[in-house]
């Protein structure tokens, strides 16, 4: 069976997102299991490290949500999936997903989908579009809060032949292991960052828009700040502000207002997550609405550092509450400042212990090897 399993997987742009390193994992294990893999997309700044001998790369512009394009490419994909011979189409995005759909039914292969979000539907028609992730022969949630939205929003577009079910994301547990830094790295990241290692570090990652919480965060460190009439650490804002130019702004004026710029630092990129982990001493998750999966959380915990996330969506899943790390009250600048200042206060042994805990506990659930081994298992069963 291995041999003869060709998988093409279709997404907009392979970037550094969940979904997108989900896909370069995969296509990358498929190889590594006798399979032939194949990848569709526009573009991306992950496609530098697909290593071409053993993923096969086809550009086409399904990024586009333009209906002739949406059109043209599962024309494309038709003749794609013919000329390869290939098993099985799995789509990550709806617009790409469109094309998947109606190219797979045409030549007779099986379809596959993950969802990797919540999605907008604030319309009927809206919603109908985001109904071409259930409309598969296996859909595949990213975590067991998608797994329900799924069932409450759209048990009316799944019928009795296909699947639904969870396969966690996974994270390279190599790649986020501690004792891979180097200290010389480490102090070429903080000297970037215009800090001195003379006080502990706050970490908040994640691009800049209203939803992951920077708002939450800077009126959360401010409490802080009041609470212990000092400043006791430094935080760092780490995210692309992708354009949002203004909120940027209203960020860094809400910064002067509390008096807080030399404590913050806004750091637009960082090439190596796993290093800006491991130079900080709390990482933080101030999601306001739900994350489908939280990856901030998970890599934290495997870098062994204390996490503090909102109680929402999939964070909930994957932190266990005051042994991994700490839930606070979405939206709650006070609640998310209450567990600041307690990890904060806590003795060194304590912060071992949960980051010791937290490595195991995503080593035992959220490692990529798994993620790899259950989609691959998924995918011979459908062909079955």
């Amino acid at each position: 069976m291995s041999s003869n399993l060709k998988v093409l997987q279709v997404i907009p742009k392979l970037g550094y997102g969940g979904a997108e390193t989900g896909c370069y994992d995969i296509a990358h294990y498929l190889h590594e299991n006798g399979c032939k893999s194949f990848i569709v997309t526009s573009g991306g700044e992950l496609l530098k490290f697909v290593d071409k001998k053993k993923v096969k790369i086809i550009r086409l512009p399904v990024h586009s949500k333009n209906p002739l394009l949406i059109f043209t490419n599962f024309i494309l994909l038709i003749g794609i999936i013919l000329f390869n011979d290939i098993s099985i189409v799995h789509a990550r995005s709806r617009a790409p997903a469109w094309s998947c759909l109606l190219a797979s039914k045409i030549t007779g292969r099986k379809f596959v989908t993950t969802f990797h979000g919540t999605y907008n539907f604030n319309s009927k028609f809206k919603k109908y579009y985001n109904s071409v992730m259930v409309r598969s022969d296996l859909i595949i949630a990213g975590s067991n809060f998608i797994f329900s939205h799924i069932k409450e929003n759209y048990k009316k577009f799944i019928d009795g032949n296909r699947k639904l079910l969870v396969i966690f994301r996974g994270i390279n547990v190599d790649y986020f292991e501690p004792s891979t830094k180097l200290e010389s790295d480490e102090k070429k990241l903080l000297k970037n960052w215009g800090i001195e290692k003379d006080k502990k570090i706050i970490l908040l990652p994640g691009r800049l828009t209203s939803w992951k919480g920077q708002e939450v965060f800077i009126d959360a460190i401010n409490l802080v700040n009041i609470e212990l009439g000092y400043e006791a650490f430094y935080a760092v804002i780490l995210g692309s502000n992708q354009g949002r130019d203004l909120y940027k702004k209203k960020l860094i004026r809400l910064c002067e207002q509390y008096r807080m710029i030399k404590q913050i630092r806004f750091i637009d990129h960082c090439k190596d997550m796993a290093l800006a982990y491991k130079v900080s001493d709390i990482i933080v998750s101030a999601s306001t609405e739900p994350e489908a999966f939280g990856r901030v959380a998970v890599e934290a915990q495997s870098m062994e550092k204390p996490i503090i996330a909102s109680n929402i969506g999939g964070s909930k899943e994957t932190i266990v509450d005051e042994k991994t790390g700490f839930l606070f009250e979405s939206g709650n600048p006070k609640s998310l400042s209450q567990k600041i200042l307690k990890t904060i206060s806590m003795d060194e042994m304590s912060l071992k212990s949960i980051g010791i805990e937290g490595r195991k506990n995503i080593i035992q659930k959220f490692n990529v090897e798994k993620m790899c081994f259950s989609t691959y298992s998924e995918y011979k069963r459908i062909l079955n």
